[in-house]
Parts: C-alpha cells; structure tokens; sequence
C-alpha cells in the first residue's frame, strides 16, 4: 500500500506538471498534453528514473482512467449529426482498414493468433484523445470535426466488437452470443433513456447541481461502473461497456437545458480529464516496456513499420470519409487523425501477452509505435488544420456542451 500511495504522489505531481510544460512551450509549439504525460510517465518510470513502479492498485485506477476516456467518447458522439454518410463512409474506411491489416499481419506475425492481435490494434483510431483536442481547437462542430469523429467513433466501436468476437478465448460462436446480450441489455438501457426520465429526475438534477449531492455526477460513475461491470462479468473488454455508457448517459441527459448541460458537461470533465484520464497515459508511459524495446533489434525495428502501418492501413483509408470538395491540408489531417491509435492498442496487446500469442517485443513495438503516433500525428494534422482555407476561425468550442447533449 505505501508503494501506491508513493506511486500515486508522483504521477499526481507529474500530471500537474504536464499542462504547465505544455503551456510554457505553447508559446511555441502547440503540444497536446496527453505527449507530455506519456513522456514524462517514461521518465519517472522503472526504465529510466525509477520513481514509479507498476502495482495492481494504480493499475485499477488507470484502467478506470481509459474507461472514463472511452466513456468521454461514447458521451460526446451526437449520431444525429454523424449519420448518413460520415457513419457509412467511416465503416467503410474500416472495413478496408481490416482487410489490409490482416494482408500485412500474416507476413509478420509468426501465426494465425498472433495476426489477429496485430491486425486489430493497426485498425484502431484513438478518438478519446482526438476529440479533446478538436474540441480545444474549436473544429469538433465543423463538417471535417464531423468526419473525424465519425472515423474515430467507428476506430474505437469496430475493434472493441472485434476483440469481444475474436480474442476473448472463446468459439465465434459462444462469443456472439455473449455479445448479443450484452447489446440486448444495453439497448433496453437505451431505449428506456431515449423515452425520457421524467420531471422528477429532472428537478432532482437541478436540485443537487450546486450542493453536496451531486446527482448527475453520481449517476455518470454508476452508469459507467455498471456497464463496465456487466462486460467484465459477460467476458466483454470493459471499454465496450465504457463506450456503451457513454451513449447512454448522453441519452439519459438530453432533458437538461443548455445551461445546465453546460455545468454538468464540466463536472465530469474536471472529475475525468482533471483526475482519471491523465493517470492512464502517465501509467502508459511508466509501464511502457523500455527496456524489451531497446535490447531487441527486431522490436525496435518495427516501430516505424508499425507507425507507418497505422498511416497507410489506418490514416489513408479515412479520407473516404472527408467532406466533399476538402483541400489537401485537410486530407493531410484527416490521415493523420485517422492514423492516431493508442488506447486500443494498449488493451489489445495486453491482452494479447497475457494469453500468449503476443511476443512482449511486438507488443512494445507496437505500443510503441501507438504512442509516437500520439506524440506526433494530432500535432502535425492541427498544424495542417490551422493552414486550411476551411479551417474555423473561433477558438475553443465554448458553446458545445461536452459529455452531456
């Protein structure tokens, strides 16, 4: 317990250390913060300072932390405004994603399994860490900030069904059962949010939104832990449950006022990106097998496929998903976008390694590969962005209403 509240004290100093740098040096350059907690996690962690070490308590916290960012994304997707044509085109990209990666995967992996995990985390997009930054940009309104997120939604749906049909360890047929009640159980959730709540849950809402009882805020962690809950219990990756209660609580809130959305929205921001999230990606950057990737020449040399892999099998697809008449920046950007990938990664080769059909070398590799695309593919679409004839000339979205509609 002392090593965690140790480990706890000093990725807690380093998250409020990483806004600072990346305020500092966006003087200069502008850095997403999510580089600056994975990169100062690496430096803290048992491969170079040694300050942090992983135990399973920090562990259960940050695992809580990408579910909230998955949460996040389910939250602020508004499928009125994505479907149709972004949805369809998005698939679409996918699909061609999918049937790539596995071409690519069989010519490297040693066999089948092994394949499949490498396939699935090269078709990933990492839409809880893009819309954050679309959103800061004030571009997550705009038709490109739709076609992004259209790309990222389906980068994170597509796999988390793929990885609960194929690699939970059992027969196709075993897991499209327990898939589908999962997504009988969800959509009654669903269905019985879209109906509406009533007045009473509505007042109850606005009675505790600046009191001690913090209802909403309360409802989103139970919403959240219970759906995490059913598809750990169902043998379902937890972030489909996390995504999953996104959508719902997005449902369940579409009664309040814009106003009162627009305070709920920043609550669980604060709880989320203030609290949980940035333990995730500085516990990446502390368990994120250094030395594994260093002391082998094969690991390290496929790094740079694998980040190509994601532009190539993953970026370039996307641009189906552009709007109509889009300039080449934009298409630079929507690449880029599309190519970002880590969070799925991240889960894919744990799971991976732990049921061993994944060498810790090609999981390092890719994971690695997932962070340089963090660190260095929304910082060069936003730079490309900014250069657009079609780029948004306000700043930040103050007037969208995050995680809440």
């Amino acid at each position: 317990m002392e090593a965690t509240i140790g480990n706890l004290v000093i990725i807690v100093a380093v998250g409020v250390l990483a806004p600072l740098l990346a305020r500092l040096i966006g003087t200069w350059l502008a850095i997403p913060v999510v580089v600056f907690e994975i990169v100062l996690g690496i430096v803290v962690g048992p491969d170079a300072l040694g300050w942090v070490t992983s135990d399973e308590h920090t562990e259960l916290i940050a695992n809580f932390g990408l579910a909230m960012l998955f949460f996040l994304a389910g939250a602020e997707i508004d499928f009125r405004e994505l479907r149709g044509r972004p949805l369809t085109t998005a698939l679409a990209g996918w699909l061609v994603s999918l049937g790539a990666a596995l071409g690519l995967s069989f010519l490297l992996a040693p066999h089948v399994g092994a394949a499949v995990f490498i396939a699935i985390a090269l078709t990933s997009t990492a839409l809880g860490t893009i819309m954050p930054m679309l959103r800061d940009a004030g571009d997550l309104r705009s038709p490109f900030g739709i076609a992004v997120t259209a790309v990222g939604a389906v980068g994170e749906f597509a796999p988390l069904i793929a990885i609960s049909l194929f690699l939970s360890g059992r027969s196709p047929v075993q897991a499209s059962l327990v898939l589908l009640g999962f997504a009988v159980i969800a959509g009654l959730a669903i269905w019985g949010a879209a109906r509406g709540v009533g007045a009473e849950f509505e007042r109850l809402v606005t009675a505790t939104l600046h009191t001690s009882g913090q209802f909403a805020v309360r409802l989103f962690m139970i919403v959240t832990i219970t759906l995490v809950g059913i598809s750990v219990v169902l043998g379902l990756d937890m972030l489909l449950g996390a995504f999953t209660a996104g959508v719902l609580y997005r449902l369940l809130m579409n009664g309040s006022d814009e106003a009162q959305s627009k305070v709920i929205g920043s609550k669980i921001d604060a709880v989320a990106f203030g609290v949980f999230v940035p333990v995730f990606f500085i516990y990446t950057g502390v368990t994120f097998d250094l030395d594994a990737l260093l002391a082998s020449p094969t690991a390290l040399a496929l790094v740079p496929i694998f980040l190509v892999a994601l532009l190539l099998l993953r970026g370039l697809p996307s641009l189906l998903s552009l709007p109509r008449g889009a300039n080449r920046l934009d298409r630079g950007a929507m690449v880029l976008y599309g190519a970002t990938g880590l969070p799925i990664i991240v889960a894919v080769t744990a799971i991976g390694v732990d049921q061993g059909d994944l060498g810790t070398e090609v999981a390092a590799a890719l994971v690695g590969a997932g962070m340089l695309s963090v660190l260095i593919f929304p910082l060069l679409a936003l730079w490309l962005r900014r250069r657009s004839s079609d780029a948004p000339t306000t700043g930040p979205d103050d007037d969208y209403v995050p995680t809440v509609a």
